[in-house]
């Protein structure tokens, strides 16, 4: 027995570096733009030279045309696109959107400017709604998805080994949860200034992410034992975090990873909270309901496992006493 231990060993870790390895390195090896939503504004005669040269990139940009420079800019601040090159009579003007991604923002300055100075032109970019200054560079804020994926397995972790069950262990996961919410809002709000929006905005957001990490924990727990803890801790650090696009952007990571990660807590928190934080919730509908989803299934869990292992137990010493009745 002690010696298949030892091969067991041997063998796993090995298999769980490479896997690690894999879920982070080659994401991240493999940025490019696959399909970014791009704007061009203008009229039709002066913005096809404009949209040819963007389509010699074969699958880079997702074309979106607009009649003028405040429908771009609308679309920008709608989250419908990550940026736009408008044509004006004084020549081309780049319209981007640090906040969304400040990895975007510079690939699309360094994509745009450098076909215009192919022609021979100028490229004027303005940022319509840019990064917080103590964070210009969205560091602080895709840091706060590993923090949210660990309090969330945490919590519910010891939920599930302190052998709370029923309406006692969704109580203690919503009230942690919106603990961790009001705490992580005012340290990343009020203190370091890296998020922007609402205040009760982000900080709901801060705590339904928390929430639907805990609660799909605690839930697979209920139903499958402590394996279950394992197995929600192995899909959101593992595929969750690297797949989460929050340090660049889910368009840039390699299909399907982008939109595997935006159906995992940590992608739907990023994106979620990028939206309340800088764009006033606009396309905040996708993660809430992926968020909530998630809440909504693990708590949903933990009660059902609750029920059925009282049931099982009622009906353990039910047999039994069937079994032991004397006949006659």
């Amino acid at each position: 027995m002690s010696t298949r231990r030892m091969i067991a060993v041997v063998v796993l870790v090995p298999l769980l570096a490479a896997l690690a390895l894999w879920a982070f390195a080659w994401p991240a090896g493999r940025t490019a733009p696959r399909d970014l939503p791009l704007g061009v504004a203008g009229p039709a005669a002066a913005t096809a030279t404009v949209e040819k040269q963007l389509r010699q990139h074969e699958g880079a940009f997702e074309i979106h045309r607009y009649a003028d420079e405040a429908a771009a800019r609308a679309a920008i601040e709608d989250r419908t696109v990550y940026g736009a090159v408008v044509v004006t009579p004084q020549g081309p003007e780049l319209l981007t959107a640090s906040a969304a991604s400040p990895v975007v923002a510079q690939l699309l300055q360094q994509a745009v400017t450098r076909e215009a100075a192919a022609s021979g032109a100028e490229v004027r970019t303005v940022d319509v709604v840019p990064a917080p200054a103590s964070d210009p560079r969205g560091a602080a804020l895709s840091s706060s998805v590993l923090p949210l994926a660990l309090s969330g397995i945490i919590a519910g972790a010891v939920v599930t080994l302190l052998g709370l069950r029923g309406v006692r262990a969704v109580t203690a996961l919503i009230v942690s949860a919106a603990l961790v919410g009001l705490i992580a809002a005012t340290l990343a709000h009020s203190w370091l200034g890296v998020l922007t929006g609402n205040w009760w905005a982000e900080a709901g957001t801060l705590a339904l992410a928390t929430l639907a990490v805990s609660g799909a924990v605690a839930g697979l727990a209920a139903l499958a034992g402590p394996a279950g803890i394992g197995a929600v801790a192995f899909l959101v650090m593992f595929l969750g975090n690297p797949f989460s696009g929050a340090a660049s952007a889910p368009q840039l990571l390699p299909e399907p990873v982008g939109t595997i990660g935006q159906w995992l807590p940590p992608g739907a928190s990023a994106t979620l909270l990028r939206s309340v934080s800088f764009f006033d919730g606009a396309a905040a509908t996708g993660a809430v309901l992926t968020l909530t989803w998630w809440a909504a299934l693990g708590l949903g869990a933990v009660v059902l496992g609750n029920a059925l292992k009282s049931r099982a137990k009622h009906a353990t010493p039910a047999a039994d006493e069937r079994a032991l009745t004397p006949v006659g």
